[in-house]
Protein backbone atom coordinates (compact mmCIF):
# COMPACT_ATOMS: atom_id res chain seq x y z
CA UNK A 1 0.00 0.00 0.00
CA UNK A 2 3.32 2.43 1.17
CA UNK A 3 4.59 1.65 -2.36
CA UNK A 4 1.18 2.28 -4.60
CA UNK A 5 0.87 5.51 -2.23
CA UNK A 6 4.61 7.14 -3.04
CA UNK A 7 4.00 6.05 -6.41
CA UNK A 8 1.01 7.97 -7.12
CA UNK A 9 2.57 10.91 -4.63
CA UNK A 10 5.54 11.47 -7.04
CA UNK A 11 3.33 11.10 -10.35
CA UNK A 12 2.05 14.58 -9.58
CA UNK A 13 5.46 16.53 -9.97
CA UNK A 14 5.86 15.50 -13.52
CA UNK A 15 2.19 15.86 -14.31
CA UNK A 16 2.06 19.53 -12.58
CA UNK A 17 5.88 20.24 -14.62
CA UNK A 18 4.14 19.04 -17.90
CA UNK A 19 0.76 20.87 -17.50
CA UNK A 20 2.65 24.29 -16.48
CA UNK A 21 4.99 24.33 -19.51
CA UNK A 22 1.58 23.96 -22.31
CA UNK A 23 -0.09 26.22 -20.26
CA UNK A 24 3.09 28.68 -19.98
CA UNK A 25 3.17 27.55 -24.33
CA UNK A 26 -0.29 27.88 -24.90
CA UNK A 27 -0.75 31.76 -23.22
CA UNK A 28 2.41 33.03 -25.28
CA UNK A 29 0.65 31.44 -28.71
CA UNK A 30 -2.67 33.40 -28.25
CA UNK A 31 -2.93 36.11 -30.26
CA UNK A 32 -2.91 39.84 -28.77
CA UNK A 33 -0.80 42.14 -26.61
CA UNK A 34 -1.93 43.18 -22.94
CA UNK A 35 0.29 46.17 -23.48
CA UNK A 36 -1.92 47.65 -26.43
CA UNK A 37 -5.15 47.02 -24.41
CA UNK A 38 -4.00 48.94 -21.35
CA UNK A 39 -1.97 51.68 -23.38
CA UNK A 40 -5.24 52.20 -26.10
CA UNK A 41 -7.98 51.94 -23.50
CA UNK A 42 -10.01 54.84 -24.12
CA UNK A 43 -8.99 55.54 -27.57
CA UNK A 44 -6.06 57.04 -26.76
CA UNK A 45 -2.60 57.13 -29.07
CA UNK A 46 0.46 56.04 -27.36
CA UNK A 47 4.50 55.61 -29.00
CA UNK A 48 6.69 52.57 -29.76
CA UNK A 49 8.67 53.89 -26.83
CA UNK A 50 5.83 53.61 -24.16
CA UNK A 51 4.95 50.23 -25.84
CA UNK A 52 8.11 48.66 -24.93
CA UNK A 53 8.91 50.34 -21.53
CA UNK A 54 5.24 48.09 -21.06
CA UNK A 55 6.54 45.24 -22.29
CA UNK A 56 9.81 45.86 -19.83
CA UNK A 57 7.45 46.58 -17.17
CA UNK A 58 5.37 43.55 -17.27
CA UNK A 59 8.76 41.44 -18.45
CA UNK A 60 7.07 39.82 -21.53
CA UNK A 61 10.06 40.94 -24.05
CA UNK A 62 12.48 38.50 -22.20
CA UNK A 63 12.93 34.88 -24.15
CA UNK A 64 10.46 32.41 -23.15
CA UNK A 65 12.61 30.31 -21.39
CA UNK A 66 13.91 33.14 -19.21
CA UNK A 67 9.94 33.45 -17.90
CA UNK A 68 9.19 30.11 -17.32
CA UNK A 69 11.92 29.64 -15.23
CA UNK A 70 10.54 32.80 -13.27
CA UNK A 71 7.18 31.08 -13.90
CA UNK A 72 8.23 27.56 -12.06
CA UNK A 73 10.15 29.29 -9.53
CA UNK A 74 7.40 31.80 -8.67
CA UNK A 75 5.01 28.52 -8.53
CA UNK A 76 7.74 26.78 -5.93
CA UNK A 77 6.92 29.93 -3.20
CA UNK A 78 3.35 30.53 -4.66
CA UNK A 79 4.21 33.75 -6.25
CA UNK A 80 2.55 33.84 -9.27
CA UNK A 81 3.99 37.51 -9.89
CA UNK A 82 1.76 40.54 -10.52
CA UNK A 83 -1.34 40.76 -12.69
CA UNK A 84 -0.82 42.83 -15.73
CA UNK A 85 -4.05 44.14 -15.93
CA UNK A 86 -4.98 45.36 -12.21
CA UNK A 87 -1.23 45.65 -11.28
CA UNK A 88 -2.10 43.41 -8.04
CA UNK A 89 -0.47 40.53 -6.50
CA UNK A 90 -2.19 37.44 -8.62
CA UNK A 91 -2.08 35.86 -5.30
CA UNK A 92 -4.15 38.30 -3.56
CA UNK A 93 -6.92 38.36 -6.67
CA UNK A 94 -6.89 34.49 -6.78
CA UNK A 95 -7.21 34.23 -2.51
CA UNK A 96 -10.32 36.38 -2.68
CA UNK A 97 -12.23 34.22 -5.03
CA UNK A 98 -10.99 31.10 -4.39
CA UNK A 99 -12.65 30.75 -1.01
CA UNK A 100 -16.72 30.86 -3.07
CA UNK A 101 -15.87 28.82 -5.35
CA UNK A 102 -14.32 26.32 -3.33
CA UNK A 103 -17.11 26.70 -0.98
CA UNK A 104 -20.22 25.99 -3.46
CA UNK A 105 -18.05 23.06 -4.83
CA UNK A 106 -17.75 21.51 -1.74
CA UNK A 107 -21.49 21.38 -0.66
CA UNK A 108 -22.41 20.98 -3.83
CA UNK A 109 -20.34 17.72 -3.84
CA UNK A 110 -21.70 16.90 -0.30
CA UNK A 111 -25.34 17.47 -2.19
CA UNK A 112 -24.35 15.35 -5.04
CA UNK A 113 -22.92 12.03 -2.97
CA UNK A 114 -26.19 12.44 -0.75
CA UNK A 115 -28.89 12.53 -3.19
CA UNK A 116 -26.89 9.96 -5.97
CA UNK A 117 -25.66 7.21 -4.27
CA UNK A 118 -28.69 6.44 -2.20
CA UNK A 119 -31.21 6.81 -4.93
CA UNK A 120 -28.87 5.61 -7.56
CA UNK A 121 -28.58 1.84 -5.15
CA UNK A 122 -32.27 2.13 -4.87
CA UNK A 123 -33.12 2.75 -8.35
CA UNK A 124 -30.77 -0.77 -9.07
CA UNK A 125 -32.81 -2.54 -6.74
CA UNK A 126 -36.13 -1.55 -7.71
CA UNK A 127 -35.29 -2.01 -11.72
CA UNK A 128 -38.31 -1.08 -13.90
CA UNK A 129 -40.60 -0.32 -10.97
CA UNK A 130 -42.43 2.74 -10.46
CA UNK A 131 -39.66 4.19 -7.94
CA UNK A 132 -36.60 3.18 -10.91
CA UNK A 133 -38.79 5.44 -12.93
CA UNK A 134 -39.28 7.90 -10.72
CA UNK A 135 -35.32 7.65 -9.88
CA UNK A 136 -34.61 7.96 -13.94
CA UNK A 137 -36.86 10.92 -14.52
CA UNK A 138 -35.47 12.85 -12.11
CA UNK A 139 -31.87 11.79 -13.35
CA UNK A 140 -32.69 12.58 -17.07
CA UNK A 141 -33.98 16.08 -16.10
CA UNK A 142 -31.03 17.00 -14.16
CA UNK A 143 -28.72 15.97 -16.95
CA UNK A 144 -30.70 17.51 -19.99
CA UNK A 145 -31.53 21.19 -18.17
CA UNK A 146 -28.96 23.45 -17.56
CA UNK A 147 -27.61 24.60 -14.35
CA UNK A 148 -28.23 28.22 -15.25
CA UNK A 149 -31.82 27.88 -15.88
CA UNK A 150 -32.08 25.78 -13.13
CA UNK A 151 -30.78 28.73 -11.21
CA UNK A 152 -32.86 31.25 -12.94
CA UNK A 153 -35.99 29.28 -11.90
CA UNK A 154 -34.79 28.16 -8.49
CA UNK A 155 -34.14 32.06 -8.04
CA UNK A 156 -37.69 32.94 -9.24
CA UNK A 157 -39.66 30.27 -7.06
CA UNK A 158 -37.70 31.39 -3.54
CA UNK A 159 -38.83 35.03 -4.77
CA UNK A 160 -42.22 34.23 -5.15
CA UNK A 161 -42.04 32.52 -2.26
CA UNK A 162 -40.98 34.87 0.33
CA UNK A 163 -43.35 37.31 -1.15
CA UNK A 164 -46.46 35.05 -0.78
CA UNK A 165 -45.43 34.12 2.69
CA UNK A 166 -43.59 37.15 4.30
CA UNK A 167 -44.30 40.21 1.93
CA UNK A 168 -40.97 41.08 1.58
CA UNK A 169 -39.21 39.65 -1.56
CA UNK A 170 -36.00 38.02 -1.40
CA UNK A 171 -33.20 38.35 -3.44
CA UNK A 172 -29.68 37.12 -3.42
CA UNK A 173 -26.96 38.91 -1.96
CA UNK A 174 -24.57 40.89 -3.65
CA UNK A 175 -21.36 40.88 -1.40
CA UNK A 176 -19.73 37.89 0.13
CA UNK A 177 -19.11 37.32 3.81
CA UNK A 178 -17.09 34.58 5.23
CA UNK A 179 -18.39 31.40 6.67
CA UNK A 180 -16.55 31.84 9.90
CA UNK A 181 -17.76 35.63 10.51
CA UNK A 182 -21.10 35.37 9.94
CA UNK A 183 -22.45 31.43 8.81
CA UNK A 184 -25.68 32.12 8.46
CA UNK A 185 -25.50 35.09 5.53
CA UNK A 186 -22.72 32.82 4.09
CA UNK A 187 -24.67 30.01 3.57
CA UNK A 188 -27.74 32.33 2.36
CA UNK A 189 -25.67 32.99 -0.54
CA UNK A 190 -24.03 29.90 -1.58
CA UNK A 191 -26.98 27.91 -0.57
CA UNK A 192 -28.96 28.64 -3.81
CA UNK A 193 -26.32 28.12 -6.61
CA UNK A 194 -24.59 25.12 -4.26
CA UNK A 195 -28.31 23.47 -4.35
CA UNK A 196 -28.15 24.20 -8.29
CA UNK A 197 -25.28 22.98 -9.15
CA UNK A 198 -25.50 19.59 -6.97
CA UNK A 199 -28.54 18.66 -8.59
CA UNK A 200 -27.50 18.73 -11.87
CA UNK A 201 -24.46 17.08 -10.70
CA UNK A 202 -25.82 14.19 -9.01
CA UNK A 203 -27.82 13.64 -12.19
CA UNK A 204 -24.63 12.69 -13.56
CA UNK A 205 -23.44 10.20 -10.90
CA UNK A 206 -27.20 8.48 -9.97
CA UNK A 207 -26.89 7.19 -13.23
CA UNK A 208 -23.54 6.11 -12.81
CA UNK A 209 -24.54 4.58 -9.43
CA UNK A 210 -27.11 2.76 -11.20
CA UNK A 211 -25.96 1.65 -14.30
CA UNK A 212 -22.57 0.38 -12.07
CA UNK A 213 -24.79 -1.35 -9.30
CA UNK A 214 -26.79 -3.48 -12.12
CA UNK A 215 -23.68 -4.71 -13.23
CA UNK A 216 -22.29 -5.49 -10.26
CA UNK A 217 -25.30 -7.31 -9.40
CA UNK A 218 -25.70 -10.24 -12.08
CA UNK A 219 -21.76 -11.08 -11.06
CA UNK A 220 -21.56 -14.76 -9.96
CA UNK A 221 -20.22 -14.05 -6.55
CA UNK A 222 -23.01 -12.16 -6.18
CA UNK A 223 -25.56 -14.97 -6.93
CA UNK A 224 -22.87 -17.26 -4.73
CA UNK A 225 -23.35 -14.59 -1.52
CA UNK A 226 -27.17 -14.82 -2.09
CA UNK A 227 -27.29 -18.97 -2.29
CA UNK A 228 -24.86 -19.10 0.96
CA UNK A 229 -27.72 -17.44 2.61
CA UNK A 230 -26.33 -13.95 3.68
CA UNK A 231 -28.42 -10.91 4.52
CA UNK A 232 -29.66 -9.28 1.19
CA UNK A 233 -28.11 -5.92 3.22
CA UNK A 234 -24.42 -7.19 3.85
CA UNK A 235 -24.86 -8.44 0.10
CA UNK A 236 -25.75 -5.13 -0.98
CA UNK A 237 -23.26 -3.16 1.51
CA UNK A 238 -20.35 -5.24 1.79
CA UNK A 239 -19.99 -6.89 -1.82
CA UNK A 240 -22.32 -4.60 -4.54
CA UNK A 241 -21.93 -1.39 -3.41
CA UNK A 242 -18.50 -1.22 -2.53
CA UNK A 243 -17.44 -2.60 -6.41
CA UNK A 244 -20.34 -0.59 -7.87
CA UNK A 245 -18.21 3.03 -6.41
CA UNK A 246 -15.10 2.91 -8.51
CA UNK A 247 -16.89 4.12 -11.81
CA UNK A 248 -18.75 6.90 -9.47
CA UNK A 249 -16.05 8.04 -7.48
CA UNK A 250 -14.18 8.68 -10.53
CA UNK A 251 -16.82 10.97 -11.99
CA UNK A 252 -16.73 12.35 -8.83
CA UNK A 253 -13.43 13.79 -8.71
CA UNK A 254 -13.61 14.80 -12.25
CA UNK A 255 -17.09 16.88 -11.63
CA UNK A 256 -15.33 18.40 -8.65
CA UNK A 257 -12.27 19.77 -10.46
CA UNK A 258 -14.83 20.83 -13.10
CA UNK A 259 -16.81 22.65 -10.42
CA UNK A 260 -13.96 24.61 -9.07
CA UNK A 261 -13.24 26.95 -12.69
CA UNK A 262 -16.05 25.89 -14.45
CA UNK A 263 -18.70 27.87 -12.99
CA UNK A 264 -18.94 30.64 -15.02
CA UNK A 265 -22.60 31.39 -16.15
CA UNK A 266 -23.50 30.01 -12.83
CA UNK A 267 -21.48 32.40 -10.79
CA UNK A 268 -22.96 35.20 -13.37
CA UNK A 269 -26.77 34.28 -12.52
CA UNK A 270 -26.32 34.49 -8.58
CA UNK A 271 -23.65 37.25 -8.73
CA UNK A 272 -20.55 35.34 -7.40
CA UNK A 273 -17.15 36.55 -7.71
CA UNK A 274 -15.75 33.13 -7.89
CA UNK A 275 -12.57 31.89 -10.01
CA UNK A 276 -14.49 30.85 -13.31
CA UNK A 277 -15.52 34.76 -13.32
CA UNK A 278 -12.16 35.70 -12.77
CA UNK A 279 -10.73 33.93 -15.86
CA UNK A 280 -13.12 35.17 -18.19
CA UNK A 281 -12.34 38.91 -17.35
CA UNK A 282 -8.24 37.67 -17.22
CA UNK A 283 -8.77 36.29 -20.95
CA UNK A 284 -10.91 39.27 -21.78
CA UNK A 285 -7.98 41.58 -20.75
CA UNK A 286 -4.86 39.36 -21.96
CA UNK A 287 -3.82 39.07 -19.00
CA UNK A 288 -0.96 36.55 -18.92
CA UNK A 289 0.17 36.69 -16.00
CA UNK A 290 -3.43 36.04 -14.23
CA UNK A 291 -5.11 33.51 -16.78
CA UNK A 292 -1.84 31.03 -16.72
CA UNK A 293 -2.14 31.27 -12.62
CA UNK A 294 -5.62 30.38 -12.47
CA UNK A 295 -5.41 27.63 -15.28
CA UNK A 296 -2.80 25.85 -12.85
CA UNK A 297 -4.82 26.29 -9.98
CA UNK A 298 -7.45 24.85 -11.25
CA UNK A 299 -4.97 22.26 -13.10
CA UNK A 300 -3.24 21.89 -9.57
CA UNK A 301 -6.93 20.56 -8.34
CA UNK A 302 -7.87 18.19 -10.84
CA UNK A 303 -4.36 16.18 -10.27
CA UNK A 304 -5.12 16.10 -6.50
CA UNK A 305 -8.29 15.01 -6.98
CA UNK A 306 -7.16 12.74 -9.47
CA UNK A 307 -4.63 11.38 -6.93
CA UNK A 308 -7.88 10.96 -3.85
CA UNK A 309 -9.69 9.42 -6.29
CA UNK A 310 -6.76 6.60 -7.07
CA UNK A 311 -6.38 6.26 -2.92
CA UNK A 312 -9.86 5.49 -2.69
CA UNK A 313 -9.64 3.11 -5.24
CA UNK A 314 -6.80 1.18 -3.89
CA UNK A 315 -8.89 0.88 -0.04
CA UNK A 316 -11.46 -0.32 -1.91
CA UNK A 317 -10.27 -2.75 -4.38
CA UNK A 318 -7.31 -4.41 -2.84
CA UNK A 319 -6.31 -5.80 -5.83
CA UNK A 320 -5.07 -2.74 -6.96
CA UNK A 321 -2.38 -1.75 -4.42
CA UNK A 322 -1.59 -5.30 -4.27
CA UNK A 323 -0.89 -4.91 -8.58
Amino acid sequence: MYRYLVNRILLVFPTLFGAAALVFALMRLIPGDVCLVRLGSGGTSFSEQALQACHAELGIDRPWLVQFGQFLWGMLHFDFGISMWSGKPVVDEIASRFPISLEVALIATAIAVVLAIPLGTISALKQNTWIDLLVRTVSIAGIATPSFWIGIMAILIVLDLTQWIGGHPWMPPIDYVSLWKDPIRNLSIVALPALTVGYRYSAVSMRMTRSAMLEVLREDYIRTARAKGLLEKIIINRHALKNALLPVITVVGLEFAFLIGGLVVTEQVFNLNGIGRLMVLSVQNQDYTLTQALVMVVVTIAILANLVVDLLYAWLDPRIRLK
